[in-house]
């Protein structure tokens, strides 16, 4: 069966090749993000495209709104939008912090609550959210951003809880190393922050490891690595509640979970050197 989808952050990255290929896979695609100039691919290919901002309300009902109008359903919604904010906690300032939450967890929560009335009518739907192999350890420098994958994490399960009498799914995607801009949008402001800061050289050694995975050719995952476990997630009657794909994700969570703390602090702080 076909399905109608709605993908926010669709603009780059993960979103945009889990649309790419969900259109060329038969199924109804709306992409959602700021910048829609950067979604005509999406159109080009089949698919639909709506300029939106995950924290305007009015921009969140209107996109809704939109796809019941033009599809009469929305079978899936994959949220997908976020960023990290990368700092020592001291120096990240509570605005940023704020924000950082504002998106990745509240921006989310709107828009899963703007589309739950629609799936709860129809009886069924599925709800995929993008967390990360953040949501299941930490690394230097990035509390903020940890912290709202963290939650992520626990709101999905209640949410799952909570929604499985409507049938609906409710998926959470947990990505490794990918090839996106992530780490483009993350490295110039934590620098900035740490300059004349007890901070700067843990941060410029950090700085430095991030630009070298970044630039090695294969030291990070391919964004289809993810729009590929998100294709089964739509397309399976009985999606698995948790997948995690791409480089790192998978022995990082082991040595997270079966070697404790002192283990994985020293693994992480190795990076540093």
């Amino acid at each position: 069966m076909k399905k109608k989808v709605v993908i926010t952050g669709a603009s780059s990255g993960i979103g945009k090749e889990t649309a790419l290929e969900l259109i060329k896979a038969g199924h109804t695609v709306y992409g959602v993000a700021r910048r829609i100039d950067k979604m005509q691919d999406l159109v080009k290919a089949g698919g639909h495209a709506i300029a939106m901002d995950v924290l305007d309300k009015d921009q969140r009902e209107n996109a809704v709104n939109q796809v019941i109008k033009e599809q009469g359903r929305i079978d899936v919604l994959f949220n997908n939008a976020g960023y990290a904010v990368y700092g020592a906690v001291e120096t990240v300032s509570i605005e940023d912090a704020k924000r950082q939450f504002d998106v990745n967890i509240f921006g989310l929560a709107e828009m899963t609550k703007e589309v739950l009335p629609q799936m709860r009518k129809q009886r069924g739907g599925t709800i995929i959210n993008t967390s990360s192999m953040g949501g299941k350890m930490y690394t230097p420098l990035g509390a903020w951003y940890h912290a709202t994958k963290h939650a992520l994490e626990g709101w999905s399960d209640c949410l799952r809880l909570e929604l499985k009498q409507f049938n609906i799914n409710v998926v959470v995607i947990e990505p490794g190393g990918i090839e996106t801009e992530f780490g483009e949008v993350m490295y110039q402001p934590m620098i900035e922050r740490a300059k004349g800061t007890p901070y700067e050289e843990m941060t410029t050694k950090l700085g430095t490891s991030m630009n070298e995975m970044y630039s090695k050719p294969g030291s990070l995952s391919k964004p289809s690595v993810i729009s590929n476990v998100v294709r089964k997630a739509v397309e399976s009657t009985k999606p698995k509640t948790r997948y995690v794909a791409g480089k790192y994700a998978k022995p990082m969570m082991f040595i997270r979970k079966y070697l404790g703390d002192r283990i994985f602090d020293k693994v992480v702080m190795s990076q540093l050197k």
